[in-house]
């Protein structure tokens, strides 16, 4: 988080003690930021993990957001928004990891499957003792 940001638990803890005098909804390219006046001082809403300016897509997401950290009353600047500019968010880091979870699903389902047909089979069993002395026998022919 840069100078002119404000983090989520910061943001959250100033709404609840009433120290947010203003808030804004602004539009930006594909989305819209928030900035909020506390004391004499303006900050814009940033990321937790980046510490980027926040962005939300959806002016609606940004209301229930406002809402839910108890910032019910906002101004709105849409000078600069632009839905058509939308901003393409890229994480090849999150491909990788859908890929990896799909992978371990399709590993789980298939081990169900071997493990329930081992379940299911109604062949004749084998003492385990029987089974090395068949096993040992043949590594010897070997």
């Amino acid at each position: 988080m840069n100078a002119e940001t404000i983090d989520h638990a910061t943001l959250a803890k100033l709404a609840e003690a009433g120290l947010v005098r203003s808030a804004r909804a602004v539009g930006q390219d594909g989305g819209w930021g928030i900035t909020v006046k506390y004391g004499v001082t303006e900050r814009a809403l940033a990321t937790q993990r980046s510490g980027q300016v926040r962005i939300f897509r959806k002016l609606e997401t940004l209301v229930e957001y406002l809402k839910s950290i108890g910032i019910a009353r906002f101004d709105v600047d849409a000078v600069h928004y632009d839905p058509r500019a939308g901003i393409a968010i890229k994480r090849p880091d999150r491909a990788v990891a859908m890929k990896d979870a799909h992978a371990a699903a399709a590993y789980t389902k298939w081990l169900q499957a071997e493990v329930q047909e081992a379940i299911d089979d109604t062949s004749p069993t084998i003492a385990h003792g029987e089974a090395m002395r068949q096993v040992r026998a043949a590594l010897k022919r070997v």
